[in-house]
C-alpha cells in the first residue's frame, strides 16, 4: 500500500513538474529560514545558562530616578564590596566585584611580535569568589589557591597558546602596560561564546590597588561603569523571584546606611538576573553585545509568516488545480477509494514534497550559515547544524509543514463527488476555493509589506543616525588611544605632529565628544550647601578640543591652557538644567566638583549641545576643563585637501612612526571617529540587515506561488482569452484582467497590514531618544512597491495570454 502511495505520489509530482518546483523552492526557503532562525534564537537564549548557578546569580544594578531623569549605573563604587560582607556576612564567598580593564597592552617578552593590544571584555582583576560564580573548567591549577596571592594571572587556553605558543605557561610571566608583572598560575577552558562574563585573562584581585582602579577605594559617589558587582543567593523553599525581591528591600537599608541622604533618596539597588543581562540592552555588559527579548521573538514571529507563506503557496496551488485532477479522483473513488484513502494519498504527496525541501533546506542552511552569523554577529562555530536538538527541530517542523500545507488541499480533493467529477460539472470559478486563495493571497502579501514597511522604517532610522546633527564633526577625524605616559611625552607626540601639512589640528582629551564610556561627577553650583541631585558627564581635553572635533562655543571663551582644572566650559543642557534661558548668564558663575571640600572654579565658556552618548540617550548636562591626567585620546581632525587615500594611509604611517617613537613599549592603533559612532548601531544594522533579508525571503516565496496561480488562471481562461482577442480585446486589456484583481488584493493586504507594522515599529523606536517620525509615505511607498512585484510577477503569464493566437486558444480543449 505504501508503495502504491510512493508510486502514485511520484508520478503526480512528475506530471505536474512546474506545480512541484514552484512548491518545492518555496518549501525550500520557507524551512531553511526557519531552521536558521531557531538557531540563532537558541543560541541567544541560552546566554549564561552554562553556570550551574545561572538561576541565583545576579549583577547589582543602581537604578537612579528624580524627577527629570531614569537611568540605570552598572558601576558599583569600590567600597561597597567590603560594606556588602560586613553587612551581609551570609553572603562573603557568594558575591564578587569584577573590575575590567580594556584596550591594554599584554607583553610577553622584549620584542615586538610579544606584544598583544587587548581590547574589551577580555581582561579583568577578579577575586577567588569569581571562580564560585562562573563555571570556567580547569586545565591547570586551582580555582581556591590560583589567584589568592598579588600578581598572579590565569589564562585562558586560546590566550595561552596566543602569549606563549604550546609551551607550558604555568610559572611564565606577562607584563601589563609595561607597569606591573604577573604570574601565570592556572590555564582555564575558553569561556563558551554565550557568556555575557567572557574574560579570558584573570587577574588577581589583590594587585587592583598596586595597579590603580579607576575610581578611588573609599569614594562612594564615583562609580566605573567596567567595576560590577555579582552575587549568589541561596537556596530557598520560596520562588527565587521572592528571594531577589527580599533582598533589595535589604539593599535599600544598605544604601540609606551607606550613601549620603541626597544620594540615596535618588537612587534603589536592583538585581538584575544574570540569564537576563544578555537582553537588556539599556544596561549592556561585558561581552558588549546584547539583544532584547522583543527583537527575539521578532525573529521568530518572522520565521513562522515565511514557513506560512510557503505553506499559502501550496495551498493555493493545490486548490487551483483541483479541477484538472477532478477526474482523476472521480476515477479512483468509483474504483473503490475512501475518502481517507484518498486523504492519506494527497498528504504523503505533500509529505514527499516536504522530504525533499528539508534535505535541499539542509543545503541552504548549511551555505548560509557563516553569512547569517556574521549578520547576527554571532561566532560562526557557535552554530552548527550537527545537533540533536536541530535535527529534532527539522524534524517536528517538516511534520507541521506537511500537516499546515497538505491537510487542505487534502480535504478538498479527497471530498469530490465521483459523478460530478466524471461529468466534468466542478467549477472553481465564483466557487469558495477562489474566496479561499483570495484570502491566502492578501494573507501572503499582508506579512511581504509589514517587512516592507519595517524595512523602511529601520532604514530611515539608520539614515537618520548617519546624518543626524551630533553637535560636531565626526568626518575626516581620526582617533588614537593613548598608554599610560610618563611628563612630557604627550607634548613631545604633539610637537612631532603639530607640523604635518595633513593635519588640520589635533586635540588631547579623555574621549571623543561622543563615547560609551563615560566619567560622571557630582557637582555643586554657586553657594549651595550640598551637591546636585543629577551629575555632569566629565570631558577633560586641552584647548584645541573644540576646533579639532568642531564644536561651536555660544557664549564666553574656552578655558585657558592647563594641566589641571582651572575653569569650566559647560554645554547648552547644564545652563538650562540650572536655570538659565541664555547661555549668557551662566558665565562667572561657580561650580565646585566632588565633595564639599572642593575648590569653586569659575564658567568661562558655553559650548552648543553635543550628543555625549549615542541617539539612544539624550543630550547629558556635560562640563568641559583641563585635566591632563586624564588624556586618553589624541584626535587628528585631517585638512580637506588631503583626503585621498594614498595621502591618508600615508599620514597614518608618519603618525604611527611618531607614536611608536614616543610609547615604544605600547601597540599603535587607530580608528575613524565615523566608524566608531557607527558601532554605538550594532543592533540596529543586524536588525535593519534581518529585514531586509527576511523582507526579500518572504516576497520572492510569495511571487513564486503568485506565479503558479496566475499560470493556472492563464490556463482555465484559455477560450475566454480567445474570445476575447477575436472580438478585439487589446493586449493591454487582456493584461487588465489578469493584474486588476491582484492590485486589489495588494490594496486589501495593505490596510490590513500598516497598522500591525505601525505598532511594532513604534515599539521598536521607543528605544531611541531621538528617532524619526513614521509618517505616510513610508506606507504609500510599501504599497506601492508591492504592487510593482504583484504586476512583474502577473506580467509573464497574462501577456503571454495575451499574445497568445486566438485561433489556437479557440482549439483548446
Amino acid at each position: 500500500m505504501i508503495r502504491n502511495y510512493v508510486t502514485t505520489a511520484l508520478r503526480a509530482l512528475k506530471r505536474n513538474w512546474n506545480y512541484t518546483f514552484i512548491n518545492v523552492i518555496g518549501l525550500t526557503f520557507g524551512l531553511a529560514c526557519c531552521l536558521l532562525v531557531f538557531m540563532a534564537i537558541r543560541h541567544e537564549l541560552s546566554y549564561d545558562r552554562h553556570n550551574a548557578n545561572a538561576d541565583r546569580t545576579y549583577r547589582l544594578v543602581a537604578h537612579y530616578q528624580n524627577g527629570t531623569s531614569d537611568g540605570f549605573d552598572t558601576g558599583i563604587p569600590l567600597p561597597a564590596l567590603a560594606a556588602l560582607r560586613i553587612d551581609f556576612p551570609d553572603l562573603k564567598h557568594d558575591l564578587t566585584l569584577i573590575h575590567e580593564i580594556g584596550d591594554v597592552v599584554i607583553r610577553t617578552g622584549g620584542s615586538a611580535a610579544n606584544k598583544f593590544k587587548e581590547g574589551r571584555g577580555l581582561v579583568a582583576f577578579v577575586e577567588p569568589e569569581y571562580f564560585r560564580l562562573f563555571d570556567y573548567g580547569w586545565k591547570s591549577g586551582n580555582a581556591l589557591s590560583a589567584l589568592q596571592n598579588p600578581n598572579t594571572v590565569v589564562l585562558s587556553e586560546r590566550m595561552a597558546k596566543k602569549y606563549f605558543g604550546n609551551t607550558d605557561p604555568i610559572g611564565k610571566i606577562v607584563r601589563l602596560e609595561n607597569r606591573q608583572d604577573f604570574t601565570v598560575t592556572g590555564v582555564v577552558q575558553n569561556p563558551p561564546a554565550t557568556s555575557s562574563v567572557p574574560f579570558e585573562v584573570l587577574l588577581s584581585f589583590a594587585s587592583l590597588k598596586q595597579y590603580g582602579a579607576f575610581t578611588d577605594w573609599d569614594d562612594w559617589q564615583s562609580t566605573y561603569s567596567g567595576a560590577q558587582l555579582y552575587l549568589t543567593l541561596p537556596k530557598a523553599s520560596a520562588s527565587q523571584a521572592t528571594v531577589a525581591a527580599q533582598m533589595e528591600q535589604k539593599l535599600a537599608g544598605f544604601a540609606k546606611k551607606h550613601l549620603r541622604p541626597e544620594d540615596a533618596k535618588n537612587l534603589r539597588y536592583e538585581l538584575q538576573p544574570l540569564t537576563d543581562i544578555h537582553f537588556h540592552t539599556r544596561t549592556g555588559n561585558y561581552a558588549n553585545r546584547s539583544i532584547s527579548k522583543e527583537t527575539i521573538w521578532a525573529m521568530g514571529l518572522i520565521g513562522l509568516f515565511i514557513l506560512i507563506t510557503a505553506c499559502v503557496n501550496f495551498i493555493n496551488l493545490a486548490t487551483a488545480q483541483a479541477i484538472r485532477r477532478a477526474k482523476e479522483v472521480g476515477v479512483r473513488k468509483v474504483l473503490g477509494s475512501s475518502r481517507g484513502q484518498l486523504a492519506r494519498q494527497f498528504l504523503g504527496e505533500t509529505g514527499l514534497l516536504t522530504a525533499i525541501a528539508i534535505v535541499l533546506a539542509l543545503g541552504v542552511a548549511y551555505a548560509a550559515l557563516p553569512n547569517v552569523a556574521e549578520l547576527l554577529d554571532i561566532q560562526a562555530d557557535a552554530l552548527t547544524l550537527v545537533d540533536p536538538v536541530v535535527i529534532g527541530f527539522l524534524v517536528a517542523l517538516g511534520f507541521f509543514t506537511t500537516i499546515l500545507a497538505g491537510f487542505y488541499p487534502s480535504l478538498v480533493l479527497s471530498g469530490y463527488q465521483p459523478v460530478l467529477a466524471l461529468k466534468g460539472r466542478l467549477r472553481v470559478a465564483g466557487s469558495k476555493y477562489l474566496t479561499l486563495r483570495r484570502s491566502l493571497i492578501v494573507v501572503q502579501f499582508a506579512i511581504s509589506q509589514m517587512l516592507i514597511i519595517g524595512t523602511i522604517i529601520a532604514y530611515s532610522q539608520m539614515q537618520h543616525f548617519r546624518s543626524a546633527d551630533l553637535g560636531f564633526n565626526k568626518e575626516a577625524v581620526v582617533t588614537i588611544p593613548i598608554p599610560e605616559r610618563k611628563p612630557g611625552q604627550l607634548e613631545n607626540l604633539r610637537a612631532k605632529l603639530a607640523g604635518l601639512p595633513s593635519i588640520q589640528s589635533l586635540s588631547y582629551g579623555i574621549s571623543a565628544p561622543s563615547s560609551n564610556g563615560n566619567w560622571t561627577a557630582s557637582f555643586r553650583f554657586e553657594n549651595a550647601d550640598k551637591n546636585e541631585d543629577y551629575g555632569v558627564v566629565m570631558r577633560p581635553a586641552d584647548t584645541s578640543y573644540v576646533r579639532t572635533y568642531g564644536l561651536i562655543l555660544v557664549a564666553g571663551r574656552m578655558f585657558v591652557p592647563a594641566d589641571t582644572m582651572r575653569e569650566f566650559v559647560v554645554n547648552e543642557s547644564l545652563a538650562k538644567r540650572l536655570g538659565f534661558a541664555q547661555p549668557q548668564q551662566i558665565l562667572g558663575k561657580m561650580i565646585a566638583l566632588g565633595g564639599p571640600n572642593s575648590v569653586k572654579k569659575p564658567i568661562v565658556g558655553v559650548v552648543k549641545d553635543f550628543n555625549t552618548f549615542s541617539l539612544h540617550r539624550k543630550t547629558a548636562p556635560c562640563l568641559m576643563s583641563t585635566k591632563l591626567d586624564t588624556y586618553n585620546t589624541l584626535g587628528i581632525k585631517l585638512a580637506s585637501q588631503q583626503g585621498s587615500p594614498e595621502a591618508i594611509s600615508a599620514l597614518l604611517s608618519t603618525v604611527q612612526k611618531a607614536w611608536e617613537a614616543t610609547f615604544p613599549d605600547f601597540v599603535f592603533q587607530y580608528e575613524f571617529l565615523d566608524k566608531t559612532l557607527d558601532d554605538f548601531y550594532k543592533n540596529e544594522e543586524r536588525l535593519f540587515g534581518l529585514f531586509r533579508l527576511l523582507a526579500g525571503i518572504a516576497i520572492f516565496i510569495g511571487c513564486l506561488g503568485l506565479y503558479g496561480v496566475v499560470a493556472f488562471m492563464v490556463e482555465s481562461r484559455t477560450k475566454e482569452v480567445g474570445i476575447r482577442k477575436a472580438l478585439g480585446a487589446s493586449t493591454t486589456h487582456i493584461f487588465g484582467i489578469f493584474s486588476n484583481e491582484f492590485i486589489k488584493l495588494v490594496g486589501i493586504a495593505l490596510v490590513i497590514a500598516s497598522p500591525i507594522a505601525w505598532y511594532v515599529m513604534s515599539e521598536w523606536l521607543k528605544d531611541f531618544e531621538y528617532k524619526i517620525s513614521i509618517e505616510w509615505w513610508m506606507f504609500a511607498l510599501a504599497g506601492l512597491v508591492a504592487v510593482i512585484i504583484a504586476l512583474i510577477t502577473v506580467s509573464f503569464q497574462s501577456i503571454r495570454a495575451a499574445l497568445m493566437d486566438p485561433v489556437k486558444s479557440l482549439r483548446t480543449e
